[in-house]
């Protein structure tokens, strides 16, 4: 694909609210996308969290990005029709001794506009967290922080892009790219694209992607997180969001309220060489079970229903975003990791401020489609019974782009239940091979390799 303007590689929520904001101008752009679906990278295992900019230095790009992400996600979600709630977040302490590390912690976030934040002492926390430890004495208390699905938020943002012209080639890694006289060629598995302009989210491989162009100068660390999914039948043993004093790497292990009401525990912060590993470990079970117990006892292993791990994409203690003026027209955006998701539509609008400063015209459009059409309701065909799922939800996930079954699960909640799938993965599996076409032995979990039915007679 010849004379496009923009190449966005990486499809994850930073890629796709980039995609969707240049989707206002008048521009040809393909988003890349080496996984099947976009969301299956770094953004599949984010807890969703919209934070509030408390944790952040307030001359760090993190916190002035979060700070205005937090603003932006709120309009997106309306003009997209997603889940963002706004349910406030408490740092909590143990010790009279903390208390002014959490004046410190205030006084940086109103340096940046935080707004609405306040030391909550031991009476107001029984009356608004009746489940929290006695033992917590005080916490800042952030209101502005929210929780949104991660997954559904990549996708309509892609699928808003491409209802404004965005092309999106999934399963399409880039191998090389190669400066021209005048932008570059960029060459993947299946296809060869020339273009104008190239901005680098991708993700975990953002290092791998920058050196095909010679830039050099940062190394992307992993870093894992284990968190564990909890059965809904908690969803309100916790009203906010609740942290311990932050670390010098980490913000510590959390117990966080999600949009689909599961709650999670967790994460671990792990230093890890490898970009694929997302084991789960007992060790990391015990290390986030004894940190939540100290905020809420009441907490135990038997109300987990699902372990997963995510892999961060470290690469120093700032968010790296520039246009690299040895290649002109290479923007990177790297290092995205917490808080990326809250900051995506604020890095969005950094990124065409640099591409027009670059030399890109932006020409905006006359008519710019801002809203998804409303997912359908559930009809009486029910397939998920846990999250109560029917086949006509499946169907239209999967005309709106699954195609496979998490694909299906991130867009629906088909099989994210207690059963783990257990009574409907089997229909899901027949739908999505009637809708596709694909036989049954090609029906993944998530992309080549993950087959589910390795013989027709299984």
């Amino acid at each position: 694909m010849s004379d496009l303007d923009v190449v966005i590689i990486g499809a994850g929520v930073v890629g796709t609210s980039i995609a969707r904001e240049l989707s206002r101008y008048k521009l040809r752009i393909a988003l890349l996308e080496k996984e099947i679906e976009p969301a299956f990278g770094v953004s599949k295992s984010n807890s969703g969290i919209i934070h509030p900019g408390t944790q952040n230095p307030s001359t760090s790009l993190k916190g002035k990005l979060c700070v205005l992400g937090n603003k932006l996600t709120r309009s997106i979600s309306k003009e997209l029709g997603l889940d963002f709630k706004e349910v406030g977040e408490l740092i909590v302490v143990f010790d009279e001794a903390d208390v002014p590390k959490l004046l410190e912690i205030k006084e940086e976030a109103e340096k940046l506009g935080v707004p609405g934040l306040r030391i909550v002492d031991r009476q107001w926390l029984a009356a608004n967290e009746p489940n929290l430890s006695s033992d917590v004495l005080a916490a800042l208390y952030a209101p502005t922080a929210g929780i949104i699905s991660p997954y559904r938020l990549v996708y309509a943002l892609a699928e808003n892009a491409v209802m404004n012209g965005v092309k999106i080639f999934t399963d399409h890694t880039v191998l090389s790219i190669r400066p021209l006289k005048s932008g570059f060629e960029i060459q993947t598995q299946n296809d060869k694209f020339k273009s104008k302009y190239v901005v680098n989210c991708a993700g975990l491989f953002a290092d791998e992607i920058s050196r095909m162009i010679g830039i050099d100068d940062f190394a992307i660390k992993p870093r894992k997180g284990q968190e564990f999914l909890l059965d809904k039948k908690k969803e309100h043993m916790a009203n906010h969001l609740l942290f311990p004093l932050p670390g010098r790497d980490s913000k510590g292990v959390l117990i966080i309220k999600t949009s689909d009401g599961n709650p999670m525990i967790g994460p671990t912060a792990e230093e890890v060489e490898n970009k694929d590993d997302l084991s789960t470990t007992s060790k990391g079970l015990h290390t986030v079970l004894e940190n939540v117990k100290k905020m809420m006892p009441s907490i135990e292993g038997s109300d987990i229903i699902a372990y997963f791990a995510g892999l961060r994409p470290a690469a120093g203690s700032d968010f790296i975003i520039r246009h690299e003026d040895k290649v002109p027209g290479f923007i990177n955006v790297a290092g995205i990791q917490s808080p990326g998701l809250t900051a995506a539509p604020a890095i969005a609008m950094m990124v065409k401020e640099l591409l027009q400063s670059s030399g890109l015209k932006l020409r905006k459009k006359l008519f710019f489609k801002k809203h998804l059409r409303g997912v359908p309701s559930s009809d009486k065909d029910i397939v998920c019974r846990c999250e109560t799922v029917s086949a006509g939800q499946i169907r239209d996930a999967i005309k709106r782009g699954a195609r496979t079954l998490d694909g299906i699960k991130f867009r629906t909640r088909c099989q994210a239940g207690r059963c783990h799938g257990g009574f409907c993965t089997a229909r899901a599996i027949k739908i999505l091979s009637e809708e596709t076409g694909l036989p049954l032995q090609q029906i993944t979990k998530r992309g080549k390799g993950s087959e589910v039915i390795k013989d027709e007679r299984a």
